[in-house]
């Protein structure tokens, strides 16, 4: 068995940066929170259970992807038979992940499997199942948030690097944001490196909204869950039965947005931040964009960072995309 080395990546997400980002949030107009800070421990549980739902179509297409097009894919990223470190951006609970991994192992391919997330639980989660399940598998987790890999010191010398950024994460970005990202993106790369990004393509709204807005209200759960995570670890004390969760999509930018909103007129006070905050009712607090794209979108931006595209991987109803690209 292996054991567990953990690194912590420097800058990281941690009280500080939490409170500095949730005082600037809700101290501009309109209020928002940053997404990155959904998962904690509790929102990444939560998370899990909605990529089971029958609604999330995400996770299921993705996964499609890679159990039907398994040796293509692990084929493109072996290349030359060099060897290479396999990043992935995100890693949560691995489970897709899982799928090209154990085909990599059964290739015999030569690599370091380093998984990156923000909760150091999950990380640990992950490690101890891959443990159990791939004893050979080299791993070295990274716990903190991506956007810091770059000055984090953690990679250096000649090793070939493979980067995996499944799910939507991508969509989660602003512009600047993406353009912050594939900057660093492609900064961490050498050329002839590779990506493997997922990408949510447009589709009917009607699918989308259901996927952002379930029934069974772990959707609502997920949000609110930011707020008892400010409880938590700030002092502070929303009552989170006086906000309701919130959805919009507009087709033509392809961006859905995830807001809550406050039920009424409320003060919320934050101890640790020795400030208190008033919300108007039906103020809303900017959550989350889950952006979707479309194929001509993900090559702009693919071209403009200074990747090209070797190979769209989609599933069946070309609801989602697996795009493998080659740092030039």
């Amino acid at each position: 068995m292996q054991k567990k080395i953990e690194y912590y990546i420097t800058g990281m997400t941690d009280i500080q940066s939490l409170e500095v980002d949730t005082l600037k949030g809700l101290s501009s107009a309109p209020k928002y929170l940053l997404s990155k800070y959904f998962y904690d421990d509790a929102g990444s549980s939560i998370f899990q259970e909605i990529t089971k739902l029958p609604e999330y179509y995400l996770t299921r297409s993705e996964q499609e992807i890679l159990e039907n097009q398994k040796d293509q894919i692990t084929d493109a990223i072996i290349s030359n038979n060099s060897r290479f470190d396999l990043l992935e951006l995100g890693s949560g609970d691995g489970v897709k992940t899982k799928i090209l991994l154990k085909q990599l192992v059964q290739k015999r391919s030569d690599f370091k499997y380093i998984p990156v997330d923000i909760s150091s639980k999950a990380n640990s989660d992950l490690v101890s199942d891959l443990h159990e399940e791939l004893p050979s598998l080299e791993i070295s987790p990274l716990t903190g948030d991506f956007f810091g890999l770059k000055n984090s010191g953690n990679f250096s010398g000649d090793t070939r690097k493979v980067i995996l950024f499944l799910g939507s994460n991508i969509g989660n970005f602003t512009e600047p944001e993406i353009d912050l990202f594939f900057t660093q993106l492609y900064d961490l790369c050498r050329k002839g490196d590779k990506v493997l990004i997922g990408f949510d393509l447009k589709k009917s709204p009607d699918i989308i909204m259901n996927a952002y807005d379930d029934p069974s209200g772990l959707t609502r759960k997920f949000n609110l869950n930011h707020l008892a995570r400010l409880n938590r670890e700030l002092e502070a004390d929303f009552n989170l039965s006086k906000f309701e969760h919130h959805t919009t999509y507009n087709p033509v930018s392809g961006y859905l947005k995830s807001y809550l909103i406050s039920g009424e007129t409320q003060t919320v006070t934050i101890k640790s931040l020795g400030h208190r905050f008033v919300f108007n009712r039906w103020e809303p607090i900017f959550m989350e964009l889950s952006r979707k794209f479309d194929l001509p979108s993900i090559e702009r931006i693919a071209s403009a960072h200074g990747f090209s595209i070797e190979k769209h991987f989609t599933d069946q109803k070309n609801w989602f995309t697996d795009s493998l690209w080659v740092r030039t």
